[in-house]
């Protein structure tokens, strides 16, 4: 078995096991102990993130998935049998809320970047159908400064024919080129179809690795 396929067993073996809910974290005081290493998820609300999660789970209610945008109003965490928790991080761009309360967890969403030393990748979350947008190119800008690692998956691939998906594929990765904390690789993936699943479940458990 060689390296490309090792990765993949882990990522397999990983998302395997049982994943649960820790805690919703509404103020940096209630962050979990920096005791392991962490993988977030973000983009825009509607991205999809909760649908990835559960599909990368193969668990179907591990995320509350809405059509609402804006649902997820706190960093939610959730434990793997690694040494590894998974956050997801409130949706970015729009909500139907009070504009107290989007700023409220913007705040929060934003200073949990910049000072979580365990934070090993952040996976920047964009709808294929759309591509990049202005909202994304800001939190790549806070992810740049701040020197965190970061790497952008495309969602609902199988909404996208594949000669248009490749070329978004290309075009996404020359848009991140010279970003200085880009991981250069964009991943697609589809929640409903699992593709590139499989591959996003390798990388994230490289990551879990001491």
């Amino acid at each position: 078995m060689d390296d490309a396929e090792l990765d993949l067993e882990s990522g397999r073996l990983l998302f395997a096991r049982p994943i649960g809910f820790v805690r919703g974290v509404a103020r940096l005081d209630d962050l979990p102990d920096p005791d392991r290493a962490e993988v977030a998820f973000a983009g825009r609300s509607n991205v999809g993130k909760s649908s990835l999660l559960n599909a990368l789970a193969n668990q179907k209610g591990l995320a509350r998935a809405s059509n609402e945008p804006g649902r997820t109003r706190e960093l939610n965490y959730f434990e793997t049998t690694a040494p590894l928790y998974l956050v997801d991080l409130p949706g970015y761009g729009f909500a139907r809320a009070p504009k107290t309360e989007v700023a409220r967890w913007t705040a929060l969403m934003r200073d949990f970047l910049r000072g979580r030393a365990t934070l090993r990748r952040v996976f920047l979350l964009v709808d294929a159908r759309h591509g990049l947008k202005p909202s994304d190119a800001e939190v790549m800008d806070l992810l740049d400064a701040a020197a965190v690692s970061y790497q952008l998956v495309l969602t609902k691939a199988d909404k996208q024919k594949p000669d248009a998906l490749a070329r978004l594929l290309e075009a996404t990765a020359a848009a991140v080129k010279k970003r200085p904390a880009a991981h250069p690789k964009v991943r697609a993936t589809s929640a409903q179809t699992g593709h590139g699943l499989p591959e996003l479940r390798a990388e994230i458990a490289a990551l879990a690795r001491p």
